[in-house]
């Protein structure tokens, strides 16, 4: 299935210059969803993932679905102010920013082997920064899964050393 045919381009959002890719008409289309996780899930089966984390809001959808599938637990790595409890934050840069992120320091036990699985992949900032608070809590990062990657924006480029399986590819 050619997922791209699922992909909408927004021009100048979420501000002027940018081309947003909407992920909604691939959500809306059962078929189109279910072959995502079923190509995420052939990837990653036999890796022996514990957990896999979900960074807000879109990599949630995919996280969680595909936490059910292999049968592990799903840590959510959320905006700034956005959980409960004792929380890590760190400030990353985005394409057009910066923001923070959060986890909670009770999210997983030392050494769990995590996949990290975000919507898009631009310039790697969200993904690094997912990485690094994951580590400062003990995690053994086992790779990033993402359904688009823009790879003109460089963000592959910050993961090497990581597996990362991208499924859409933006050169």
């Amino acid at each position: 299935m050619e997922l791209s045919k699922y992909i909408d381009t927004v021009l100048n959002y979420p501000q002027d210059g940018v081309e947003f890719k909407d992920i909604t008409p691939l959500l809306r289309d059962h078929a189109a969803f279910r072959f995502a996780l079923d190509e995420f899930e052939r990837h990653f089966a036999g890796d022996d993932i514990q957990y896999i984390a979900g960074i807000e809001a879109r990599g949630f959808l995919f996280a969680s679905a595909l936490a059910d599938r292999l049968k592990c637990g799903l840590i959510p790595i959320r905006k700034s102010g956005k959980l409960p409890g004792d929380v890590l934050t760190q400030e990353y840069d985005l394409e057009y920013g910066t923001a923070e992120l959060d986890i909670r320091r009770d999210s997983l036990t030392d050494d769990a082997r995590v996949l990290i699985i975000d919507d898009v992949l631009a310039t790697g900032g969200t993904a690094i920064c997912a990485a690094n608070l994951l580590k400062h809590i003990g995690a053994d990062i086992i790779g990033f899964a993402f359904l688009v990657s823009l790879q003109f924006l460089g963000g592959e480029q910050k993961l090497h050393g990581y597996r990362t399986v991208t499924l859409i590819k933006y050169e």
